[in-house]
């Protein structure tokens, strides 16, 4: 009998309509602080397959994902301020299932003005 694990369940508020779906493995070298604070048009699902992931939502703490840990985000207005590698001394690799607007792209950045209001960067 096959094995099957449960890692993640969520209710995402929406999901785009039509929805394109794409998987990517992201791979982060020592520090590495990963993309600037940025949005996804949908939801995106996420497992650490290696290393130690710095994860940031906007209105939730930071956190330290373990390999075999997962995560995701609600995409549209949430702010994802941070995914960088947590470990100075090795990489970290994640595997992250965006659902996404058709033709949208992948992330936007978050401009230096929003960012500047919602406190993140100085006066």
């Amino acid at each position: 009998m096959k094995n099957v694990t449960t890692l993640l369940e969520a209710m995402p508020p929406a999901l785009p309509e039509p929805a394109h779906v794409m998987t990517v493995r992201v791979d982060l070298p020592p520090g590495d602080p990963g993309a600037p604070p940025h949005r996804h048009s949908g939801p995106v699902f996420g497992y650490v397959l290696e290393g130690e992931l710095r994860f940031e939502l906007e209105g939730e703490p930071v956190r330290v994902l373990k390999e075999g840990e997962t995560f995701w985000e609600p995409g549209g207005d949430v702010i994802h301020y941070q995914a960088g590698n947590a470990r100075g001394d090795g990489w970290t690799r994640f595997l992250a299932v965006m659902v996404c607007v058709p033709g949208a792209p992948m992330l936007t950045y978050v401009g230096e003005d929003e960012l500047r209001a919602k406190g993140r960067l100085p006066g």
